[in-house]
């Protein structure tokens, strides 16, 4: 399994065009949850967000899933960067981890402990690529359902529309 580790406020932090001070905070945690969300849907990455909640008193954690991502609120006194880089030694031989972080050092941190690891910039570009990449007109590609499918459940699906007189 391939993973994709996001340090939120971290990205946040250093897309300052995109996610404005004037904002809340929880306005720019939703469009960076949007756009990741919509990331997702080009890649195999499984996608988890970390925001730490190092300052917020009696914080116990939770893990919310929001749409297809995986959300991650550390308890407190946890930042994002311990609990990214604890995840990544306790999975490092499980799964392909890559850990996105504008901090240099909590990137060197997470190398030495076995992830990749990506820039704040690096994941901007890919998003800007793929996005740009599906939004072509000329683009081929069919999405459909079936194409998804084993042989055994194509099977399965054309015998019930065969059977049920709705299909017909």
């Amino acid at each position: 399994m391939e993973y994709l580790m996001v340090d939120g406020y971290n990205i946040i932090n250093a897309w300052r065009d995109i996610f404005k001070e004037t904002n809340t905070l929880e306005h720019n945690r939703e469009i960076l949850l949007e756009m990741l969300s919509d990331y997702q849907g080009y890649t195999d990455f499984r996608i988890t967000v970390v925001f730490d909640a190092y300052l917020v008193p009696e914080g116990k954690g939770s893990l919310v899933n929001y749409d297809n991502l995986r959300v991650i609120y550390t308890g407190n006194n946890q930042t994002a960067d311990t609990f990214i880089e604890r995840y990544v030694v306790e999975n490092k031989f499980a799964d392909r981890i890559t850990v996105v972080t504008g901090d240099y050092l909590e990137q060197k941190a997470v190398f030495l402990k076995g992830a990749l690891r990506m820039t704040a910039k690096e994941l901007r570009s890919e998003l800007s690529r793929h996005r740009k990449e599906n939004a072509k007109p000329d683009n081929k590609t069919k999405n459909f359902i079936i194409d998804t499918l084993d042989s055994e459940q194509k099977r399965k699906l054309k015998r019930i529309r065969e059977d049920d007189g709705l299909f017909k």
